[in-house]
């Protein structure tokens, strides 16, 4: 959510801004509906103003024994008392209306985001690892999982649908090491605290984290009214909504493994086969809560604690800096992590790392507090994937394969795996 007093004061800056996403100026747009909502505001506390002291009037002209003074100021304070309804509907209506074309505008770009259209416009920012040479043609994720018999897509569908799978056995359990694998890894080495949040959540929640009101066809609802999350982030990220946080208790890092839901609305005839893109995947999940002056290194750190899980496995991986026109809603700025899958032979994403200044704070109404107990203002909120859990799998997959199509075992997983050191049919 943007600061509207910051519009008033910047509009050129905010168009620019608008313009960089490919978005048309609407300063002026919002200046007129806040000029429209203060003016309701200001008319409002005249009338309650002129209220309270025609009522103290009334006082003072029966103490003079000016009745007919006193029977005016009595009629004109009825007709204000009736009025007021009216004008307060007014202006909650002119607040109403600002707040949603206020909710409904993306975040604005750090001066140091490429300009762009789309993803072919995002830059390389490091890579780390190399690619693997085979002595036969790697095959695809699926191709092996069902060539295993412990990945099967039919039986899901028959539970589920499309965009579901079923694991078993070896595939089963080495997806579960991955999650356990980048949790200790956050928690132990990186310093982040591990978090079970619910995975279903409530209207303002989503709201809070920019998932509503404009995604909502992205995300799947319970019949009461509840929301299933499409990331930890959601939960994490609002652990401080409605609250002011010390600011020596900043930066907070938080980390969970859990599953995530999307329905996929606009991925029609995208990734239909395999794991890529799933309604239903497990993902571990990174967000730090900071001051302003922390955002921008913590952004750095928090890209640096999702790469070193993928080191550990040996994947090869890309870093990009994410163009404008390739961004998420809530973000200034993003690092995709894009890591090297040989049966397809590109890269695909694993990872997001985004820092979102004070824009979904704002949503939340979560600020901080300084050690003089005065309230700054906003905590700034970062969020990034430590990894799919799922993508991670694919890419053991095809990078671990065998020329018999078995998987050979990463070793940063063996002593999750119960000495199982390769999955074979």
């Amino acid at each position: 959510m943007h600061d509207i007093r910051w519009i008033r004061d910047n509009p050129d800056a905010f168009d620019r801004g608008l313009a960089r996403r490919g978005l048309e100026p609407l300063a002026g747009k919002l200046i007129s509906l806040d000029e429209t909502r203060r003016a309701l505001i200001t008319k409002l506390e005249q009338a309650l103003a002129r209220r309270n002291a025609a009522s103290k009037e009334i006082g003072q002209a029966k103490a003079k024994k000016d009745e007919t003074t006193a029977q005016k100021l009595m009629a004109e304070v009825a007709e204000l008392k009736e009025s007021m309804p009216a004008m307060e509907a007014e202006e909650k209506a002119a607040s109403a209306a600002l707040e949603k074309e206020l909710a409904q505008i993306p975040n604005l770009p750090l001066d140091d985001v490429p300009d762009g259209k789309d993803e072919h416009d995002n830059v390389e920012y490091r890579t780390w690892g190399k690619k693997r040479n085979y002595a036969f043609a790697p095959k695809q994720h699926f191709d092996l999982g069902e060539a295993l018999g412990q990945m099967d897509f039919e039986l899901a569908a028959k539970l589920s649908g499309a965009r579901f799978v079923v694991l078993q056995k070896g595939l089963a359990r080495l997806e579960r090491a991955l999650g356990q694998l980048f949790l200790d890894t956050h928690t132990e080495e990186h310093g982040y605290t591990e978090v079970n949040p619910p995975i279903l959540v409530r209207d303002d929640v989503m709201f809070g984290t920019a998932q509503l009101p404009k995604f909502a066809e992205d995300q799947f609802r319970t019949t009461n009214e509840f929301w299933l999350i499409p990331t930890a982030e959601v939960p994490l990220t609002n652990l401080v909504r409605e609250s002011i946080v010390d600011e020596d208790k900043l930066p907070m890092r938080l980390t969970a493994c859990t599953p995530c839901f999307r329905a996929e609305a606009g991925a029609a005839g995208k990734d239909t086969r395999g794991m890529i893109r799933q309604h239903q995947f497990t993902k571990v999940e990174l967000v730090s809560i900071a001051t302003p002056e922390q955002a921008l290194a913590e952004h750095e750190r928090m890209l640096e604690s999702a790469e070193k899980v993928l080191q550990k496995l040996d994947l090869h991986y890309r870093v990009v800096t994410l163009c404008t026109g390739d961004m998420g809603f809530a973000s200034r700025k993003t690092y995709d992590i894009e890591v090297w899958l040989p049966g397809q032979n590109m890269f695909r994403e694993i990872s997001s790392c985004s820092v979102c200044g004070d824009f979904q704070a704002r949503r939340m109404n979560a600020r901080y507090r300084g050690k003089d107990g005065k309230v700054k203002g906003y905590v700034h909120t970062l969020n990034g994937s430590g990894v799919a859990v799922g993508r991670a799998l694919i890419a053991v997959m095809e990078t671990y394969q065998q020329a018999d199509g078995s998987i050979v075992v990463p070793d940063a997983l063996a002593s999750y795996m119960g000495g199982v050191k390769v999955i074979a049919k």
